[in-house]
């Protein structure tokens, strides 16, 4: 699932990549490269947007994130997938760019929207959507999203197309959405005498769990969690977010998590830490570190995503086996994203339908593209972990029971975290500038035993505030 691993190492911002260009031309037709902003190279496109893209129109576009050679299985799936939507376009050129820099690295994508050299389909994460209006990167697909261009439009959830949304108008299209829960490994619950179907529901259940698992020794943490990176200031909001509280208030303009709230939190956090020593020695980790820990038996629980289970496997050598999922403790709400793509402000009407033409077919199509399951299990792919599902109605019975069918792991391993779905909240606004400030928060609180829970709050706020005031 490239998708979501890039979305959660471009919030960590801490990857440095080699970045490469790599072109697929795997048109029936060739036609010369696009510029940024030209037209088609003609047909007979139709000059009303919300029609769907005349078969007819020869047009060039550029895509972003296509899989690197390295993703071998990734990389042919899309060739088959440029292959058969071009037998319904065959006078559309997509040309792929594998660009991990430009995907991963915040400084990176930051400079392309300054420089206006994004591809004419860039993708995103949904709380870049200010940062790319800022910058007057998109173009606002309202009209050019519909029933007739994405058949399945209504069975999308309507609160992820909401987060590619601004005054209404509508500037992205969703290839992936992740809510946070409570990640497991098995085997350690087992030693622990934990049942591992049935995770911890509340945060005190949690740090009961926890003290059980670090008493197995050989430094392994019950409980972990993350200080820096932002991922740190991320976590704190989740957890606040479990317990039915925020970070920032409705008008986006005052931070509210210095309250009873936000005390309980880092108190919790304070005495697993120092007076349960459940949490570990080892602190100031960031994305990627939870995830050793886990994967090598030396840490039991921490929050997380269903795709980081992949990013294990496929990264890091283990099995699937071994981990589980539960809901967010608290279960008040939890802490939703997710990926895009949007289109480059400027280009032509037929390069942004051929562009939503391509999106629908690879991304919106329950059992095409991406979600192409059976055809996931043949090439070893992950098959079975609970996200991307961003489906309603039908499509969601159709997806889910292909999901299932094809199933390369133990779904059940999931059924706490599918059978108790938990509200979803958007991140805050700012949220990047937010977890910084955060962090702060959270390394106070794992590497100091004096911590001053008050003063680590109250600074917080008053940084957190001057954040929001320049908006």
């Amino acid at each position: 699932m490239r998708s979501a691993r890039f979305r959660r190492t471009r919030r960590a911002g801490a990857i440095t990549l080699v970045s490469a260009l790599t072109l697929t031309a795997l048109a029936a037709c060739g036609t010369s490269s696009s510029d940024d902003g030209g037209g088609s190279e003609g047909g007979s496109g139709s000059s009303d947007p919300a029609a769907p893209l005349d078969p007819k129109t020869k047009v060039t576009i550029t895509i972003d994130c296509m899989p690197p050679t390295a993703k071998a299985a990734e990389l042919k799936e899309w060739k088959e997938d440029v292959k058969a939507f071009n037998e319904i376009y065959p006078n559309v050129t997509v040309e792929g760019r594998s660009t991990p820099g430009q995907c991963l690295e915040p400084p990176r994508f930051t400079a392309m929207l300054k420089a206006k050299s994004q591809p004419d389909v860039f993708y995103t994460y949904f709380t870049d959507l200010p940062q790319v209006l800022d910058n007057d990167g998109a173009e606002d697909i309202t009209a050019y999203v519909n029933d007739k261009t994405v058949p399945l439009l209504k069975d999308i959830d309507p609160d992820v197309l909401g987060q590619l949304k601004h005054e209404n108008k509508l500037y992205g299209l969703p290839t992936s959405n992740y809510t946070m829960g409570l990640l497991i490994n098995r085997k350690l619950f087992e030693q622990a005498g934990l049942d591992p179907d049935a995770p911890p529901r509340t945060w005190d259940e949690v740090r009961t769990a926890a003290r059980k698992i670090a008493d197995l020794g050989d430094g392994i943490a019950g409980f972990g969690e993350y200080s820096a990176g932002n991922t740190g200031g991320w976590h704190f909001t989740a957890q606040m977010y479990s317990r039915g509280a925020g970070v920032v208030d409705e008008s986006g303009k005052k931070a509210t998590f210095n309250d009873g709230t936000g005390k309980a939190v880092a108190e919790n956090l304070h005495a697993m830490r120092w007076e349960d020593g459940s949490m570990g020695k080892t602190q100031l980790l960031k994305w990627g570190d939870l995830q050793k820990q886990i994967a090598t038996d030396k840490l039991g629980m921490f929050l997380a995503a269903p795709d980081d289970i992949t990013y294990m496997v496929q990264q890091l050598g283990a099995d699937y086996e071994n981990f589980g999922m539960g809901p967010i403790p608290g279960e008040k709400n939890t802490l939703a994203g997710g990926n895009s793509y949007m289109i480059k402000k400027g280009i032509s009407a037929d390069k942004i339908k051929a562009a939503v033409a391509w999106l629908n077919f690879e991304n919106l199509s329950v059992g095409k593209g991406q979600f192409d399951w059976a055809r996931k299990q043949t090439d070893k792919l992950p098959v079975g972990l609970p996200q991307p599902n961003f489906w309603l109605n039908e499509s969601k019975k159709k997806d889910d029971a292909a999901r299932l069918e094809h199933a390369t792991m133990p779904v059940e391993n999931f059924k706490a975290f599918m059978d108790n779905p938990v509200p979803a909240m958007a991140e805050p606004p700012k949220a990047q500038e937010v977890y910084k400030v955060l962090d702060n928060v959270m390394s106070g609180l794992l590497t100091n035993e004096d911590a001053d829970v008050d003063k680590l709050l109250s600074t917080a706020e008053q940084q957190v505030n001057q954040v929001l005031a320049t908006q």
